[in-house]
Parts: structure tokens; sequence; C-alpha cells
């Protein structure tokens, strides 16, 4: 909930998620109320790290939390955690110094790390089912709510354990989502890593990362917040959609085994990897980290990433795009690695896809290829141990738009939709921003790009790395050969020698040819991320709002009724709140509530995606 201690740059160890909500639980409801200001006072509390490895934190002139990780580095045990003052262990210090520090990762409940052997079939619960049924246009996304049935043989129903503690996670969930990401301090925090915690007992580890995922990006918007800095509602939305989707098909006893997941670990693969450079990507992250990540490609598609991020912020970031890199025996550079390529032996393969340094670990440089040979055309499915493919298309440039460039994409070689390439960074200590002003001053350029279209924005990409268009003749990049035909936007700084010789030099007028395609959906993203951010409160805002009738107009103008009939009722049920008879709120309606923004935001997630598919691939 804090970021690294800006007068040492050390940070407190990660702490498993139960020590933490075993802390918050042992307080005083007085205490409680006084928790989240504790943990924001610690902010700018600098860490003391002894010769032994013990993390010191003064929190007052008498309070002195000590932390004593174990030999993996976190705080599993809460004897591993002391205070100096009369109250410890059921101390506010404690309490903060162990919500102010990362949440461990998902590890194992048993030796084997396995779920447990589930009990014999049981009939399921019914599940509380969206109030708005799904048209077959749509009938992909929201049928994810509710599993098809499959037969006793095929897969066997969770056990009644991890049901319950399914049912637990997505009460928890629900009481998040409901309070939203500015009021969800440290004690519903710890009642959902309570709840994880029980998850991981019950053997249900896709459940149990879900958690843990939406914990961390609910501290991230809140530091953001506190900091004034940006945050991206969109991963806060991905976090809670994927918590709630897979608990609501748990507690309804769904058989499917992909739900209990698995822990994630790395993996290492069956033979050599040739893998082949495809661009560099600068890392510009929270709490002052920097660096790049050079981004490569398998002959089958797949992708992986070599990460070098550390503390120092925009400066390191764009030092590191040439800096060393080393992968245990092997030494040589991103830049030479991005360009080239490499053949790794007894690879080990984190699941985000990141290449790890482990003993056994052997890598040689190999010669890349041209950029059009090593990009694949088309993205490959996320898998285990492959990080997430980026987007190739062919554009043409039409105008300048402020810090942004009008594109239509060429399917086929014809112009398509007119749409917009941002800046991956904005930062103006990378080069993003230079190099797309420059490309936006040559209306008719042909280039293909390679970035990722913006979660938030469906008809925008954020491209990492451009080349030239093969056959495009004078109407295209002339990069000059050690570039290998690509220039990665965040390093590499695009000139006049660059462009062909009737390329404009002066920008022209910012004026759009043509009419820009606007994310149609970008009403119901609203609506989704003010419901994560701002509580049902503020998600029940556009219900009173006089504009809504005209909001879903608009949707169904545009063909999409099922997204129209979400948001209304989304709306809806965010203003309704029913009580019972001693005027408390009804114990339901948070469940109701919490079916409804789910069905909305698995609805935006498959539509955005097709409707992506559709405009940069053509």
């Amino acid at each position: 909930m804090t970021p690294p201690r800006p007068d040492t740059g050390a940070s407190l160890p990660p702490v498993a998620p139960e020590v933490f909500a075993a802390a918050v639980e042992s307080l005083t409801t007085r205490l409680r109320r006084r928790l989240d200001p504790a943990v924001e006072a610690l902010a700018a509390t600098p860490v003391e790290i002894a010769e032994d490895g013990t993390y010191g934190v003064r929190c007052g002139e008498d309070a002195w939390v000590t932390l004593t990780p174990g030999p993996s580095g976190t705080i599993t045990s809460p004897d591993q955690a002391h205070c100096t003052c009369l109250l410890s262990p059921r101390c506010l210090h404690r309490t903060a110094v162990l919500g102010a520090s990362p949440i461990a990762a998902a590890t194992p409940s048993r030796a084997e790390g396995t779920p447990p052997a589930p009990d014999p079939p049981s009939e399921p619960s019914a599940p509380t089912e969206p109030s708005v049924p799904p048209e077959p246009a749509a009938r992909t996304a929201s049928s994810a709510l509710t599993a098809e049935p499959v037969p006793p043989a095929a897969a066997a129903r969770p056990s009644d354990e991890q049901v319950r503690a399914a049912g637990g996670l997505w009460r928890a969930g629900s009481a998040v989502l409901a309070a939203g990401a500015a009021a969800a301090g440290a004690v519903p925090q710890a009642e959902l890593l309570r709840a994880a915690h029980t998850a991981r007992l019950a053997g249900l580890h896709r459940a149990e990362s879900a958690a843990l995922g939406v914990v961390r990006q609910v501290r991230a918007a809140r530091d953001a917040q506190g900091a004034h800095r940006a945050h991206r509602p969109g991963e806060l939305v991905a976090a809670l959609r994927e918590l709630l989707l897979v608990t609501h098909r748990l507690k309804a006893a769904d058989p499917d085994p992909e739900l209990i997941g698995r822990v994630p670990r790395p993996h290492r693969p069956d033979r050599p990897l040739r893998l082949y450079g495809v661009c560099r990507e600068p890392v510009v992250g929270p709490g002052g980290t920097g660096g790049v990540v050079t981004h490569l490609v398998d002959d089958t598609g797949r992708w992986y990433t070599l990460r070098d991020v550390g503390p120092g912020g925009p400066a390191r970031a764009r030092r590191a795009g040439t800096a060393h890199l080393s992968l245990r025996s092997f030494l040589s550079d991103h830049e030479r690695v991005s360009r080239g390529g490499l053949v790794v032996t007894g690879a080990v393969v984190a699941p985000d896809g990141r290449l790890l340094a482990e003993p056994g670990v052997w890598a040689t440089f190999a010669a890349g290829r041209p950029w059009a040979g090593a990009v694949p055309p088309a993205a490959v499915p996320d898998g285990a141990g492959h990080a997430p493919p980026l987007t190739r298309c062919e554009v043409e440039i039409v105008a300048a738009d402020g810090e942004e460039v009008l594109v239509r994409v060429l399917t086929g070689g014809a112009p398509g939709p007119t749409l917009r390439l941002a800046p991956a960074h904005r930062h103006p200590a990378l080069a993003h921003t230079a190099n797309l002003r420059r490309l936006g001053a040559c209306p008719g350029l042909r280039v293909r790009v390679l970035g990722r279209v913006d979660p938030g924005r469906v008809t925008t990409l954020r491209p990492l790395a451009v080349g030239p268009v093969p056959g495009a003749g004078a109407t295209t990049l002339c990069l000059p050969a050690p570039w290998r035909d690509r220039a990665d936007l965040g390093y590499d700084l695009l000139g006049d020698e660059h462009f062909p010789p009737e390329a404009p030099c002066p920008p022209p007028p910012t004026l759009a040819h043509g009419r820009t395609v606007d994310s149609p959906l970008r009403r119901v993203r609203d609506l989704v991320e003010l419901a994560v951010t701002g509580g049902r409160r503020a998600a029940a805002e556009p219900a009173r709002d006089s504009d809504r009738r005209g909001h879903v107009a608009a949707l169904r103008r545009g063909g999409f009724a099922t997204g129209a009939d979400l948001f209304a009722t989304l709306g809806a049920v965010a203003a309704r709140r029913p009580r019972d008879a001693f005027g408390r709120p009804a114990e339901d309606d948070r469940d109701h509530y919490a079916a409804q923004w789910l069905a909305a935001a698995v609805y935006l997630a498959g539509t955005e995606a097709a409707l992506g598919r559709g405009l940069w691939h053509g």
C-alpha cells in the first residue's frame, strides 16, 4: 500500500496473506478504524536493514517494529513480526507495518502442491444470475457465468469444502466491489486475504491467485490516488472479474477442472529454446522503478521476455535500453539481443513468460532474422510460461492529432477504418512521443507497427516498435541495416534520413481526414470502471443522470443491445438498496449487485476483444 522508501531505497519483505489477516483480526474495533491512516503514515518512513537480515521500522518514539523473514525472504509466521510497545502483538504499529508490506505470492499448501481429492458429486447450489438475458450476439461472453453441464465421467464436482471456500471468497470480493478501491482499506483487504488463505487450504489455487491479484491492484489504486499518480482502472477490473467469475462458478459446483488451477511455478521446456529478438520496451513502474523488457518469440509464435527492472525511474529506463544483459554465463546487451536472437539450453520460464537466470541455464547468442519473419502475423493464445502476445498490423498515416497519430489499418492492401496510435509512455525522457510526432508529420506513409491495444480504448494501439512495409517502395520507412528493419520507439529516435525524400518535414495542420472510430462500448467501460474505483454509490449515479437514456439509446443504435441492457440494469441495481424488516441492507442484495457487475464486465471483455481483432487484424 506504500511505495518503496525514498530515503534508503529499501522496501519491506513480502508477507503471507494469512499473517496480515490474523494481525487485523486481533485488533480492537477502535484500532481498526485507525489502521488505514497508520499505514499511509508509513509511506515516508525509512526502512532499516540490519546485518542479520532483519527489517526495522520506527513507529513513533516508543515503538520499533522488527520483521525477521525466513530463508525464503518472506514473513510466513506471526512470530516473525515484533513490536516493542506494550500492546504487542495486538498493536496498531505491528499490523500497520504488515499492511504496508507487499503480499507474498501464492505457495502450495501441500508438499505436492496439488488440490485435495474431491468429495463425491453433490447437487450444485443455484447461482445468482444476471437480470438481463443474453442475446445471441453476446452469448459467448455472458455464458461464462454459467458453464454448460459436464457429464460426471468427464470431471468431478468441487468438494463441499471447496464450494464453501469459494463462497467465502465471493462474499469478500463482493464487499470490495461494493466499497470500491477508494474505500477498500486494510480491513476489507484482510477479509479478502483471509478468504484467500481458506481457498488455498481447500486447494483452490486459481481463486487464491485471483484474490491476491485483487488486493495488489486495490493497493496500487489507493497508492496512485494518494500520490496523485495515474493508475489504469482496467487492471483492477480484470482482477475483480477473474476473482468473481471463478468463485461464481465454483460456488455453483461447476466441474470444470480449469477453475481449480495450479500454483504458478516456473517450468523447464523439454528442448532448447531458439528465440528471435523482436523489440525493447522501456518500463516505468510505480514507486520509482524503471528498466527495460526485451520481447522475444520462438518458431511456434510463443512470446518470452527478458526483464531488467529496478529502482531508478525513467532515467534508469532510458539507460537500460543499451545496458548489459546477463543470463547466467551469457553476457550481452538488450539492444543486441532484441535485434538478434538466443539459444537457451535448460531454460527456466516463469508463468508470465520471463526467462529466469536459474542454475543450469546456458544461453548463447544467435543470429536474428528480419522483422517480417520474426514476428508472427497473428497472436498465439496465452499459455503457461508464455508472455501475452503483441499485436502486429500495417497502417497508413493519416494525420497528427496532438501527441497521437490517426492511421488507417491496411487490410489486404486496402485502407480500413481510421484509428489511433498513442504513446506507450508519455514521459519526456523516453522517445515515444517524439517518434509519434515525427510519424504524424508524414501523411500517406505506410508502416508496420507492433504494440498493445489500449484496454480502455479498443480503437487505440500503443506501439512499441515500427518498421517498413515490405513492397511499399518509396512510401515506407528507410531504416539502416543494423536496425534489422525495426525501430524501438522508446529508444531509437527517428530522423529525416529514415523517411522517404519526398516526406514532408514540417508537421501538417492537426486535422482528421475522415471520421475516427471511437470505442462503441466506452459508456459500458466507464460504468464498469467507475464501479470498481468509486464503489456502488458511484455506479448508481448514472441511474440518476438525465443522460442515461441517451447512453442506452446510443448503444442500441450501435448494435449493442445487450450492452445497452447491461448498462441500464447495472446502474439501476446499484441505485436500488432493498432492506429487511429491521432496516438493514438485504443479505442477498450485494450478491445481486456483484452478479450484475460481473455480467457487464464479462460481456465488455469478450466484446471488446472481438472488436479489437476485427479492427486491427481485419
